[in-house]
């Protein structure tokens, strides 16, 4: 195991109706003119919206209101972001909904304390200051909530790329289960596979004796297994939702990550798909990922064949490992499509003629690579996206 800190200071808020009491969590930590920022449906549709803002009225806080987020979220919005919150002195911003929402909220955090233009951070600049964010989770997918993490597509060139500050860390996150019961099934399936997605490109790693954590993204991804299928067949199974709810936020506060070399290039590679498509990006993940095993596989054929074993339950045949590696990624391409997700470019919606395009897009130039478990180059990904297009 590798020498690690680990901080996560979110303060969690888990059940029904808590979301109701989302001004008593923004004023104890500090805010008194708020951003609410969201997107355009359900939010609005389900009543989400009035009684938060009903709660940060019983507690006396004036707030301001940017709704529009797109999945993949848009730079222009976050532009629009940080003048509002300049503009206005904002000091808090309050994200309701999922991962893009979220997403975005932090990078107008950021931007709303910096001078220069807050694609920076997206490139090569630190970030030193933001303003505080609270959560109310309404998709449990991308982790945001518990994560320093932050995604943002830069409408120029539709670039998609992410951003890492323990400043990004929301200081509260209000989930409740229930705001997920509304989900389309598929939407559902995009967010497991994202939150599998995250475990997986910590799972693979070159560092070696990490059993805790090993168990315990294994245990994440047994949960998964079970309850996913659950949460699809009845949209209203309370404890599944639940169960997923609080999987998503452990795969990627990186509780699971410490002490280990992590992949990431997986995502990487993924980007370029929704950024060109505008697809999910759990659907491009779950067309990406199984592609990334076959090709990767024989770096630790072992550590693939433990995975098949512990997770995928199947028998380990110890003459020939790589016989085990290749059925559990058959039988998490199989679960994948179970679950309503495409698993290659056509049910996607992609062309293998635009390859060229998401590899150039992908930006690793002649010497660059991407990832940790094998770095890989611009060849290494055609490659990947040439096995995922079939």
């Amino acid at each position: 195991m590798n020498n690690f800190t680990f901080y996560s200071p979110t303060y969690f808020v888990f059940g029904k109706g808590k979301e109701d009491d989302a001004g008593h969590y923004v004023k104890r930590f500090g805010g008194t003119k708020v951003l609410l920022h969201y997107g355009s449906g359900s939010v609005i549709r389900s009543g989400l919206l009035d009684r938060v803002k009903k709660s940060l009225e019983k507690e006396g806080l004036s707030f301001l209101e940017l709704g529009g987020v797109k999945p993949n979220p848009r730079s222009g919005l976050v532009y629009e972001g940080i003048e509002l919150c300049k503009k206005n002195n904002v000091d808090f911003i309050l994200a309701i909904g999922g991962g893009s929402a979220i997403d975005s909220a932090k990078a107008i955090a950021a931007g709303a304390k910096y001078e220069g233009d807050f694609w920076d951070f997206y490139v090569d600049t630190p970030i030193k200051d933001a303003l505080k964010v609270g959560t109310i989770l309404t998709i449990a997918a991308a982790g945001s909530e518990g994560s320093g993490d932050s995604v943002i597509t830069k409408e120029e060139g539709m670039i998609k790329r992410g951003a890492s500050s323990e400043y990004y860390r929301p200081v509260f996150s209000i989930l409740n289960p229930e705001l997920t019961q509304t989900l389309p099934a598929y939407q559902t399936a995009c967010g497991a596979a994202d939150i599998m997605a995250h475990v997986f490109e910590r799972y693979f790693t070159n560092t070696q004796d990490v059993e805790v954590t090993d168990r315990l993204c294994e245990a994440i991804l047994l949960t998964m297994i079970k309850e996913v299928p659950k949460a699809i067949k009845n949209p209203d199974d309370y404890q599944a939702r639940a169960n997923i709810m609080w999987a998503g936020m452990v795969a990627h506060n990186n509780i699971v990550g410490v002490g280990r070399e992590q992949d990431w290039a997986s995502h990487s590679i993924e980007h370029e798909l929704s950024a060109v498509y505008d697809c999910a990006h759990g659907a491009g993940l779950a067309v990406i990922f199984p592609a990334w095993m076959k090709y990767v596989m024989h770096q630790d054929i072992n550590r693939f064949a433990q995975a098949s074993v512990r997770v995928w339950g199947c028998n380990m045949d110890f003459a020939h490992p790589e016989v085990t590696a290749a059925e559990g990624i058959e039988r998490f391409k199989n679960f994948l499509s179970s679950i309503g997700l495409p698993v290659n470019f056509k049910e996607l919606g992609a062309d293998a003629k635009d390859i060229t395009v998401l590899v150039d897009k992908l930006g690793l130039g002649e010497n660059g690579t991407t990832g940790n478990f094998v770095k890989l180059t611009s060849k290494d990904a055609e490659e990947i996206y040439r096995i995922a297009a079939e």
